[in-house]
């Protein structure tokens, strides 16, 4: 295993399970120290007592990130806690009651955009205010083949955010790469997690889909799409600035 980020501190929002999980996890096994965080402290410290069965280091933190307050807190905790912050990756991420949007409730759509991008942003503004003032870092947000790269009918909140996750990663790398600040994104297409099934969907059927679906015949694991995140955040990548990277087995080749 690589020992790319030996020494590091990583933050990871949303880790407490899916590509959060992953990501944390395949951070810690090249070495660094890492925080986890999200609104539920059960998931967390269930990604905690993994990395932590792995021989790493690894800290839960709760916030909720459409608050601003929260957001900076959970910033000043990681830093605290891991004694730095290197790398941010911003996980967080909700599909609420898929459907047409003019049959769409007001409030169901008002938590998509404050989850997915409002609390995106609030973490980066923290993120981004932290690492210019300690010699820069890298920060990774996870966006969506759908909305930024493809459309899906009946998902047009959820769409509707990750597309403005792209644009605002692209923005923000130009903002402040001159701060230090590495800013890219991950736009992930079905990946085999929860979120991708279908209501009382079987995992062979699951499977049959996929195989029908896309070019390469399944979705990706969340290790490919950590993988992916974890060379955008190294060194490797250094002239890597504002780019948003598709994992999405051929969906929008």
């Amino acid at each position: 295993m690589s020992d790319r980020f030996t020494g590091k501190a990583v933050l990871v929002t949303g880790g407490g399970s899916g590509i959060g999980r992953a990501v944390a996890l395949a951070f810690a096994r090249e070495g660094a120290r890492v925080a986890v965080a999200g609104r539920s402290p059960a998931p967390l410290d269930e990604t905690v007592a993994l990395v932590e069965a792995e021989g790493g280091k690894a800290a839960a933190i709760g916030a909720d990130i459409t608050r601003g307050p929260d957001a900076e807190r959970m910033v000043a905790q990681a830093v605290a806690r891991l004694g730095a912050l290197d790398v941010a990756v911003n996980g967080v991420g909700i599909l609420v009651a898929p459907g047409p949007v003019g049959d769409m409730a007001e409030d169901d759509w008002r938590h998509t955009v404050d989850t997915n991008l409002t609390g995106l942003w609030l973490s980066m503004k923290y993120e981004i205010a932290h690492m210019r003032g300690h010699g820069g870092g890298s920060i990774v947000n996870i966006a969506s083949n759908i909305g930024a790269h493809r459309r899906a009918a009946g998902l047009g909140a959820y769409a509707a955010t990750k597309a403005a996750v792209s644009a605002l990663t692209r923005n923000a790398a130009l903002d402040h790469i001159a701060d230090g600040v590495r800013i890219n994104a991950v736009s992930p297409g079905p990946v085999d997690t929860p979120m991708s099934s279908r209501p009382g969907e079987t995992p062979a059927a699951k499977a049959a889909r996929m195989r029908a679906q896309l070019p390469l015949g399944r979705a990706s694991s969340t290790a490919e799409v950590a993988a992916a995140v974890l060379h955008l955040a190294s060194a490797e990548a250094g002239s890597t600035v504002g780019t948003d990277l598709v994992i999405d087995s051929g969906a929008t080749a």
